[in-house]
């Protein structure tokens, strides 16, 4: 019997069919630990998980890796979830990972992601709802623990940068049980009485346990319905809060908090001296400008002498008269010009002018002018008006032209 022969790639495309059709491969949750941990510049993650007695190799593409909370390690005990398939151009099998928390946090985190989902559908997280920082803020309200090395650490800065500032203490418990009522209690106390300008909120570093109060809805909300604009500043940098997302903005650390909040007195003091040379060298060209244009008005002949001016006004008052003179006498003799006329052209349109030429013009007794032989009748008196006076005369009879 003669046997079939399969190329390598069918062999590898055989197997990974194979292992795509399983279902337990294609959402599988993996415990080990990290070993040869790398990030390449195309922002994909490699690494090995392992345990006693094997090793898996696990790749997270950029885009599953930019969510994560925290930065994976060598020797980190952690619980991977994704799904196992074949690379086929290298024939070996690998987990394509989509999930990567640290052992022991995984309830912890899938009550963070959902609470976070949560929250951003209803707009919490929105830009928009962001409120603008006061740029020189009279009082700061710090909303953490009194005995934490994150409160001397603000008030070390704050007292550095911006000493003009008043900061307020509202002391609270950052962890436990009490410590999400007891900053909600603290928020609301400094919106009440409007205690400060701006609020901060958070504390140092810790477990992601030691920092659950700021993952609590209870905060969130009240963060978000403040009035007084909030920075939320909880433990070091790649420590990310549901705080942090609700938060008008996020500080880094506590420390960084304190920079955020205030310009820097010095820089404040170097701007305003350079705003004073700016404003002098302006008020010194300014001056030499309006002495220039003064010392050119005193070389002026009229302050030079007074009289001049008058002279000058009196040579342009007479000139104006004799222009008023002049303009009103061909005024006049334009009007003499346009009266002519106009008389001319009555005259050549009187009556008296016609009748001079040997016409009459008949009326009848009630005064209405004749034009016609059909007006009168016989028997009808007219008054016939000539040149030197009018006849009174009877039709006695009427011809008609035809």
């Amino acid at each position: 019997m003669e046997r079939q022969i399969y190329d390598v790639s069918q062999v590898n495309a055989y197997i990974k069919r194979k292992l795509d059709s399983d279902a337990l491969l294609g959402e599988i949750c993996i415990r080990g630990e990290l070993s040869n941990y790398k990030v390449y510049p195309s922002g994909h993650h490699y690494f090995t998980m392992k345990d006693g007695q094997g090793a898996l190799k696990c790749v997270m593409f950029r885009g599953a890796a930019s969510a994560l909370r925290f930065r994976p390690e060598d020797g980190m005990k952690v619980i991977a979830v994704g799904r196992i398939t074949v690379y086929e151009r290298d024939g070996a099998y690998q987990l394509y990972c989509n999930e990567l928390v640290p052992e022991g946090t995984g309830d912890l985190y899938a009550a963070f992601e959902q609470l976070k989902k949560k929250l951003s559908e209803e707009g919490l997280f929105a830009a928009e709802h962001k409120k603008p920082l006061p740029r020189f803020p009279h009082r700061i309200a710090i909303i953490t623990s009194s005995a934490g090395a994150a409160l001397h650490d603000m008030l070390r800065i704050l007292g550095k940068r911006y000493p003009l500032s008043k900061v307020v203490l509202l002391p609270v418990r950052v962890q436990g049980a009490e410590a999400p009522a007891e900053i909600c209690g603290a928020i609301r106390y400094a919106n009440r009485w409007n205690v400060a300008d701006v609020i901060i909120t958070g504390r140092g570093g810790g477990s992601i346990e030691d920092l659950w109060a700021f993952n609590d809805e209870r905060v969130a909300r009240e963060i978000y319905q403040s009035e007084i604009p909030v920075i939320s500043a909880v433990g070091h940098e790649p420590d990310v809060t549901i705080s942090d997302y609700v938060a008008d903005l996020r500080a880094a650390t506590p420390s960084n908090a304190a920079e955020l909040v205030t310009p820097d007195a010095q820089e404040l003091l170097l701007q305003l001296r350079q705003m004073q040379g700016r404003m002098e060298a302006a008020m010194k060209k300014q001056t030499q400008l309006c002495r220039q244009h003064l010392d050119a008005l005193a070389k002026t002949r009229v302050l030079q002498n007074p009289l001049n001016y008058l002279q000058d006004r009196r040579i342009a008052l007479d000139h104006a008269q004799q222009m008023l003179a002049l303009g009103a006498q061909r005024a006049v003799e334009k009007k003499k010009q346009q009266f002519g006329k106009l008389a001319a052209g009555l005259d050549a349109m009187s009556p008296l002018k016609v009748l001079g030429r040997g016409y009459v013009m008949a009326k009848d007794e009630k005064g209405e002018l004749v034009t016609s032989v059909h007006q009168v009748k016989d028997g009808d008196r007219l008054i016939v008006r000539m040149q030197d006076g009018a006849l009174k005369t009877r039709i006695e009879g009427k011809e008609q032209q035809s």
